[in-house]
């Protein structure tokens, strides 16, 4: 990299450095902070818990207490991840437990449901966090659509699959980590495969509205069941969901500044999906989304209730649940 290059990015990191600083990120940087046994006694479910906000998401609630079921593709990282969360956490906290899931794969998440069922007793939270981002086309297993299968398809089976013992458990929570993206896709039910056309951007953006369109159904559904869903926004997160994106040689040192400078940290990016797991300032609250531990309004298209009741009806089909 040439003199003028490195020198241009030392100057651009003093600047976001300074820039930061004048605006500061105000109430995205609050840290919650719960009674120490607030989850003593509960089980919570967080698929993709081995990196960025699941990872963050899982520490948060094992220093609460809570027994935490990494819900995970790749078992290395996440027995890896499972002992750093143990070994930040600290003794007598919480504990952790890891358990195979591929949400690109109905027969994983079958297996794993059926293993949870055998299993445990109650659950508690199940927080719907895994997702996949931009990522050149391919298919789930079953041939769905990799981000469409993964980000909705994967986490609507595995919800059904589990409602039965989340009623049992109530009062619980379901938690769906949706993004603020969801504004730039729309629900076409030609080609919900992307088969016409592909756009990794849009159908990120597409599964992300998906999530938030599922969680408004589901609420409804599970009125009066003692069972709550909301969704959440978490805002640009410092993790590997990027890792799909293309980013030049060049402009890489930049990018990284830019985002030390004004992305959330995990930690930061995992306050609203803990606040929605054990806040009691949510208790019966459902079908809304948050953003930094608040509500915040969506756009009509990510509550249409003709079009999250059609989805919900062809995603049963998709995903082979029979009536």
């Amino acid at each position: 990299m040439s003199t003028a290059v490195i020198l241009a990015a030392v100057l651009g990191g003093g600047v976001l450095i300074i820039a930061r600083r004048i605006f500061s990120r105000g109430s995205t940087l609050k840290m919650l902070h719960y009674p120490p046994e607030t989850m003593r006694g509960k089980t919570v479910i967080i698929t993709g818990a081995n990196s960025g906000i699941g990872k963050a998401t899982a520490l948060e609630l094992v220093k609460l207490h809570a027994r935490v079921i990494m819900a995970c593709r790749d078992q290395q990282r996440a027995e890896e991840a499972a002992e750093e969360i143990q070994l930040e956490a600290g003794p007598d906290k919480g504990e952790v437990v890891i358990k195979n899931l591929d949400l690109a794969s109905l027969k994983s998440v079958h297996s794993f449901c059926d293993e949870i069922i055998k299993e445990e007793p109650r659950i508690d939270v199940l927080i719907n966090n895994a997702g996949i981002y931009q990522c050149p086309y391919s298919k789930t297993e079953e041939g769905f659509e990799m981000q469409f299968g993964v980000n909705h398809l994967g986490h609507f089976l595995l919800t059904h699959l589990l409602l039965d013992l989340l009623k049992r458990s109530a009062p619980s929570r379901v938690v769906v980590v949706s993004s603020k993206l969801y504004k730039y896709g729309d629900i076409d039910f030609e080609d919900l495969n992307s088969e016409r056309s592909y756009n990794k951007a849009f159908a990120y953006s597409r599964s992300k509205l998906a999530n938030l369109l599922f969680t408004s159904e589901l609420a409804k559904r599970l009125e009066e069941s003692g069972v709550t869903v909301n969704a959440l926004t978490p805002g640009i997160v410092r993790t590997n969901l990027g890792r799909h994106v293309n980013i030049s040689f060049l402009a890489k040192p930049f990018f990284n500044l830019a985002s030390w400078a004004f992305f959330k940290s995990p930690l930061e990016g995992a306050q609203t999906p803990v606040y929605l797991a054990c806040s009691p300032d949510v208790e019966g609250v459902r079908g809304r989304c948050f953003a930094n531990c608040k509500e915040e309004e969506l756009l009509p298209k990510a509550t249409d209730e003709e079009v999250a009741r059609k989805l919900w009806d062809i995603s049963e089909v998709m995903v082979g649940i029979t009536k």
